[in-house]
This record gives structure tokens, sequence and C-alpha cells, in this order.
């Protein structure tokens, strides 16, 4: 009999959009999206812009577009998310932080 509590996030999210041709918002709107498929509630969500990563894993992809999302959720958010956007090409990497 315990009492779900929603906890706070404070995720970022490095973007792959090599290829993609329409307007990062477009994967703005998909990334709230699936956040609130999982029960989650976006707080924010700002456009870092466009960062370069600090170690280069790909030859010629030196930097991508970077979004800092905060939400609220279950605790398995973090999980589902990942398993969820897995296959995605679209968003490279999502670290959570507890906020």
């Amino acid at each position: 009999m315990s009492q779900q509590t929603n906890r706070k996030y404070n995720v970022t999210i490095i973007l792959d959009s090599r290829g993609y041709d329409s307007p990062v918002e477009t994967i703005e709107e998909k990334v709230s999206g699936i956040m609130q498929e999982l029960g989650g509630t976006v707080d924010s969500l700002e456009n870092l812009g466009r960062r370069d990563f600090s170690r280069i894993t790909e030859k010629g992809h030196a930097g991508d577009t970077y979004l800092s999302v905060d939400v609220s959720g279950p605790a398995n958010l973090p999980a589902a998310f990942q398993e969820r956007t897995r296959l995605d090409r679209l968003i490279k990497r999502a670290m959570f932080k507890s906020a």
C-alpha cells in the first residue's frame, strides 16, 4: 500500500540531427509527447543549441544539438524513456539527473 509519488528530473538529451530536414522544434514536440505517454509532466524544455562533443566517437560528427528538459514523473520514467527511445535514431543519448 505504498503511495506512488512523482520525482523531479533534469534530463539532458543529445540529438543526432544528421540528415534531418525538419526544424528541431518537431523533435522537441516528439520528446514532450514521449514523456507524457510515459506518465511524466514536462515542466520546461530548452534548446541549448549546437555544442561540440568533448570526445568525438564518430569521424566527421564533432557535435550536435542538446536539449534540457525539466520533467516530473514516476520512478521508472528514466528506464521507460531509455527503452522507448532505444531504437530512435534522432535521440543519441539521454542523461537523467534527479532534481
